[in-house]
């Protein structure tokens, strides 16, 4: 048990390390939230984690390393409260994203996604037009329809090369029209209109060559945005889950270390229980 504030005091220090790169993690993807990556749904996650678990192991490191009983005792519950606060992220970010998935498309190796398909929490926050008006304005932004261009050869990719290809969630709702609308590739963001009239899907109507629109107002495309913070969002909770556990078996040595702080200020001497101080007057006889 002696050695419980020198085990507590290198945990913490090791914790102190891995906060720095999660908190800088969300710090950057907050400068980046305005401009392209559009994942302000991730950044607070990893910003009030970072920021928690610093504070929590300079707090625990500096009662452990100066045997300060009340450092330790705000340590102990200040990591309850973050342990409590991890699971309801972890339960909350699970429910959030327990619906909805790409639908595969006979003969493309891409998936489509479908606004219906998802429910929810994450699936009204990204409908609401106030929200919408201003992720739309980020995927924009990103330029992302605009990387999809491929030279194969020398030459653009055929229709058939960019069948073959595996989209992201973005590519996929937000930068080509819906299979099932029957438009004719001739780019990857450059689709003519069929023959005939075209499918019964509202955005079949709303899909625009215009390079500056595509299909940015398509339930496709809020699809595609849900999707991608959904797989955002589950590797978040992969990082949760990593930590919930380090710092359960720290809080479990913390409060060894804190029994021990606390036998070490009633000068208890170690290994010694108040039965063997206070001995029985008749075993002086």
């Amino acid at each position: 048990m002696r050695s419980s504030n020198h085990v507590i005091g290198f945990l913490n220090f090791m914790t102190l390390l891995l906060s720095i790169p999660i908190l800088g993690g969300g710090i950057w993807l907050s400068s980046r939230a305005n401009t392209t990556d559009c994942m302000k749904f991730l950044q607070w996650p990893l910003i009030i984690s970072g920021a928690s678990l610093m504070l929590i192991s300079l707090a625990g490191l500096a009662g452990a390393c100066y045997r300060n009983t009340v450092l330790m005792y705000v340590y102990l519950w200040a990591m309850f409260f973050t342990i409590v606060a991890l699971v309801g992220f972890l339960i909350f970010a699970y429910a959030v994203t327990d619906k909805g998935s790409g639908r595969p498309v006979m003969s493309r190796a891409y998936q489509e996604y479908y606004l219906q398909d998802y429910s929810g929490w994450l699936e009204d926050r990204v409908s609401k037009q106030s929200y919408w008006t201003k992720i739309s304005s980020c995927i924009r932004d990103s330029h992302a329809c605009n990387k999809m261009g491929r030279i194969v050869r020398g030459a653009p990719e055929t229709a058939d090369q960019f069948y073959l290809r595996k989209l992201s969630p973005i590519e996929s709702g937000c930068c080509k029209p819906p299979t099932a609308c029957g438009y004719v590739y001739i780019n990857e963001t450059f689709w003519y209109p069929p023959g005939g009239q075209v499918g019964g899907d509202p955005d079949c109507y709303r899909w625009n060559n215009d390079q500056d629109q595509l299909c940015y107002s398509c339930n496709s495309c809020k699809a595609g945005a849900v999707a991608s913070v959904k797989t955002s969002w589950r590797k978040v909770a992969v990082i949760n889950i990593v930590l919930l556990i380090l710092l359960v078996i720290f809080y479990v040595v913390a409060c060894a270390a804190f029994l021990n702080n606390k036998r070490l200020d009633n000068d208890e001497p170690y290994g010694e229980t108040r039965m063997e101080k206070a001995q029985p007057s008749w075993l002086n006889l």
